[in-house]
């Protein structure tokens, strides 16, 4: 029986830099970076920020104005698409309407050297993958949006690639699709060993799917990281915003020793992991969920008062007025008996408050 094999190579960016024309901005500025074999790796951003410039550039759709380019050992900065051995998933799925679904599955075999009957046992065998066997004589007309995008997975498997590239792929879809389709994204990727890289603008689908997130901005990378390490250790206040809400507040950092940070926010004083921070005028980002909501007299809190509670059935969501500006917080004691207009205390933990530059 025919399997679909992974070919699997790493990606490396060295000093890339792409300028479109006679523009003088570039869209992606300067960026090194390093994808290892098998992994999924997510870039996130904005739109406009190099994220889809970058992906176009290791199918060699565009090319770099400066810097290198390698997939596995070899260069291919300057090769064009037709010699990397990379697919891509579209956004907008790109079948074509008027070919069956194995005939779309099998139209890239076709011009790559392989008989009639390992054209047909490989379509044959990415149906499968993707659990659309059964569906190979319909037309993608007659299939759904999530259906169509897994038809275009297979036909990208079935090339067994170095590197599979994923363009936005889920963005058509409604909520409850998304996230059904990209768990099976994941699973292949992970049976499979596969190299990939996925863009995308949605900051709980890259959570969700991604070995390794690159979150990108003005061109440049932000930071790079697990998942975790995005949520809980966002180097500023850009990553911290973009990946999950935060609320973001100024504060003083009043000594630093073995690592710890002693730090002054409003009324509050906290012991916190110093990073690299040295003592001065920083920010602290604290996430909802870990802002706590106490009674006006608890101690170790801050005063405020709240201006709307909302529930939205898994969780209570607070908005609270405080010295230091609107708080939003989320709770998941959903019979809490806190109302609109009381006096609360506002209390961060130990473990949930960031340091971040100012």
């Amino acid at each position: 029986m025919v399997e679909i094999k992974s070919n699997a190579a790493s990606v490396e960016f060295r000093g890339v830099t792409k300028i479109y024309g006679k523009s003088k901005v570039p869209a992606v500025n300067d960026i090194s970076l390093l994808i290892e074999t098998g992994k999924l790796v997510t870039l996130l951003g904005p739109s406009g920020c190099g994220k889809t410039t970058t992906l176009r550039m290791i199918a060699g759709l565009e090319f770099a104005t400066q810097g290198k380019i390698l997939i596995g050992d070899r260069d291919v900065t300057r090769l064009p698409a037709t010699e990397r051995d990379v697919s891509m998933v579209f956004q907008s799925y790109a079948l074509f309407p008027h070919m069956t679904v194995r005939e779309n599955v099998e139209y890239g075999l076709k011009f790559s050297g392989f008989t009639r009957k390992e054209t047909t046992d490989k379509a044959r065998a990415g149906l499968e993958l993707v659990g659309l066997v059964d569906y190979g004589d319909r037309l993608p007309s007659q299939l759904s949006g999530g259906q169509q995008q897994r038809v275009a997975v297979a036909r990208a498997l079935v090339l067994e690639p170095q590197v599979l590239l994923f363009d936005e792929p889920l963005s058509n879809l409604d909520a409850k699709l998304r996230r059904h389709v990209r768990e099976e994204i994941r699973e292949i990727q992970q049976k499979l060993g596969l190299t990939v890289v996925y863009v995308t603008h949605d900051q709980e689908e890259a959570l969700a799917v991604s070995d390794r997130i690159v979150v990108m901005n003005n061109a440049i990378i932000a930071q790079e990281g697990t998942p975790r390490e995005l949520y809980d250790q966002p180097a500023n206040a850009f990553v911290a915003d973009f990946i999950g809400e935060a609320n973001i507040f100024d504060c003083e950092v009043e000594s630093v020793d073995n690592g710890r940070a002693k730090v002054r926010l409003g009324p509050l004083r906290l012991d916190l992991p110093a990073g690299s921070h040295k003592t001065g005028p920083a920010k602290i980002a604290a996430r909802p969920r870990r802002i706590l909501v106490r009674d006006a007299q608890s101690a170790g809190t801050m005063p405020g008062r709240l201006l709307k509670v909302t529930y939205v059935g898994s969780h209570l969501e607070f908005m609270i007025d405080t010295e230091l500006g609107p708080v939003f917080a989320v709770s998941p004691e959903v019979d809490t008996p806190f109302a609109a207009g009381q006096a609360v205390g506002v209390a961060l933990p130990e473990r949930g408050p960031v340091l971040i530059s100012a």
